[in-house]
């Protein structure tokens, strides 16, 4: 990954609390993982800016190399890299995912 792509994502991430980087957008999904993972930060409640790993390959490769995560989705909250669809699944069916975004106090 190149050092721009790099500052774009870092850039991302910095400037939004809760990040999803997906395929497809937040209205079109591109395929059910991504879908899962909207549907999971939005009924937590979460406000979320999306990332289209689609529109850019350099994002889509550099995202998967920043994290050191093979697969999109990937949801960021307060600069941390929480995982992908699965494990977002499992934290808003524990109650942990609404915990995390939440709007601070």
């Amino acid at each position: 990954m190149n050092d721009q792509v790099k500052k774009q994502i870092e850039d991302t991430i910095r400037s939004h609390r809760v990040v999803l980087f997906m395929k497809g957008s937040r209205q079109f999904p591109q395929c059910g993982f991504s879908a899962r993972a909207v549907e999971a930060l939005k009924r937590a409640g979460a406000t979320f800016e999306t990332v289209n790993v689609l529109a850019d390959n350099d994002v889509r490769e550099g995202i998967k190399e920043f994290s050191n995560w093979p697969t999109i989705p990937q949801v960021y909250v307060d600069g941390k890299f929480l995982g992908g669809s699965d494990i977002i699944l499992s934290m808003f069916e524990s109650g942990e995912l609404q915990r995390l975004v939440a709007p601070p106090h």
